[in-house]
């Protein structure tokens, strides 16, 4: 077991590793806009982190139990979600006289997009790990 920095250190390092897969995609995606019959992918993983942020940061006392009224009904678990993110072929491009429906211009959207949200995590990542940095000096100096 190692060091917990902050309940959400896991969650953002999870989402950074979507995101860079989500930047490898759209790359892709770029190179292959003269391939014929290409069609643009991209990976669907917000609801994976959502449920993650909510398993993590959910207050456990304020859950309210399903009542079970006769010992053969069910006992009211979860339903089972997709605990992965998913690829998905995207849709709504008009497909070139090729077959291929790669828009170069929403790639590149989608990458800055993309990249944004990556840059925002890694400099709440340093934060998040600056303060636990603190932490630990000011520890040290009162030893």
């Amino acid at each position: 077991m190692g060091i917990t920095i902050s309940r959400s250190h896991d969650l953002m390092q999870k989402a950074m590793d979507y995101r860079a897969a989500r930047q490898d995609m759209i790359a892709g995606n770029i190179a292959n806009a003269d391939t014929p019959f290409y069609h643009p992918r991209d990976i669907r993983f917000e609801e994976v982190l959502a449920q993650k942020s909510a398993s993590i940061f959910a207050d456990k006392s304020q859950t309210l139990p399903m009542a079970q009224t006769n010992g053969a009904h069910l006992n009211g678990t979860e339903t089972a979600s997709s605990a992965n993110a998913t690829t998905f072929f995207r849709d709504g491009h008009m497909a070139r006289n090729d077959g291929n429906s790669v828009d170069i211009d929403v790639e590149t959207t989608e990458m800055a997009k993309n990249s944004t949200m990556f840059n925002a995590l890694t400099a709440a990542l340093k934060k998040d790990s600056a303060i636990f940095k603190s932490v630990i000096d000011a520890s040290a100096k009162t030893s």
